[in-house]
């Protein structure tokens, strides 16, 4: 396969039975024993439907092939206690060898898991830029970033919880936005307790920041805690309710005034008067109001 030029043709690929012990894997992961142990029966039962990919540039001088993709179907042919294996044989640089192992398992890890996040931030780490990777992956360079970022920044426990199933990944993509880690904390902990969501995560955020910028101006600057969100959203959401009533009966307000004063320009007596004061120009009116004409 020539990794820079495109897609070799069927016709021109070479495959090849191969010695297993002969197979050294240079790029290892690690992979869900469940489905593992799903493709060993598979395997068992209908054999190798996509044969291995190894690179053969260093046979000559080390007597073994190295292992581009398909390290699980290696070990399955392992543990069935198969001596050979079919193998795409190329002939590539390890850099190129290592990037198409990358590319591999890019398109092979589901979207939205913490394993695709590493991928993506694999092929970052091997100099590939954010558009180079969103056309990999078929995402947007706003996606490769925050999920690159969750890896770099992203909190032991918050990355354990994506794995886990604790936090879904939006919500760990978001909190790894945070570059403080007691902010990142304080969100998941409000997330336990069913406090913060992807939804109104935005507002819980503003507030956690708001509190961190009048806590460094007091010495020592105390620790903020769930508690402490939960009354500040409390009082942020009064707030808001308040205001909104209060726009609200302001409003009421000017709808009957501007009622009334409707109602007086229908009267003739009225009019005329106005008229004859020089005051029959009715005030101009901002926003979405008329008057009835």
């Amino acid at each position: 396969m020539d990794f820079n030029n495109g897609i070799t043709p069927m016709s021109a690929r070479r495959y090849a039975e191969i010695p297993i012990t002969q197979v050294k894997v240079i790029n290892s992961r690690n992979r869900d024993k469940e489905q593992f142990d799903m493709n060993v029966e598979s395997i068992d039962r209908v054999g190798l439907l996509k044969p291995i990919r190894v690179n053969d540039k260093f046979l000559e001088r080390t007597g073994m092939y190295e292992l581009i993709c398909g390290e699980g179907r290696l070990l399955a042919h392992q543990r069935l206690g198969r001596d050979t294996i079919l193998a795409e044989v190329v002939t590539c640089t390890r850099k190129e060898a290592y990037l198409q192992s990358l590319i591999e398992n890019i398109a092979r890890t589901k979207p939205g898991s913490m394993d695709f996040a590493r991928e993506l931030k694999r092929l970052r780490d091997e100099g590939w830029d954010y558009p180079q990777i969103a056309a990999i992956a078929c995402k947007t360079e706003g996606y490769i970033k925050d999920y690159i970022r969750l890896v770099e920044q992203g909190e032991d426990r918050l990355i354990h919880g994506v794995e886990q199933g604790v936090f879904p990944i939006t919500f760990a993509v978001l909190v790894a936005g945070s570059d403080d880690s007691q902010i990142q904390h304080v969100l998941m902990d409000a997330f336990d307790e069913g406090l913060v969501t992807t939804y109104n995560f935005a507002q819980a955020r503003r507030i956690i920041m708001a509190r961190g910028r009048e806590s460094k101006k007091r010495q020592p600057a105390p620790n903020y805690t769930v508690v402490q969100l939960k009354h500040d959203i409390e009082t942020a959401t009064q707030a808001k309710t308040s205001y909104v009533r209060e726009a609200k009966t302001k409003e009421h307000r000017f709808l009957a005034l501007l009622s009334g004063i409707n109602t007086l320009w229908k009267d003739p007596e009225w009019m005329q008067l106005v008229t004859d004061e020089n005051l029959a120009g009715r005030p101009q009116l901002v926003g979405d109001f008329s008057y009835e004409t």
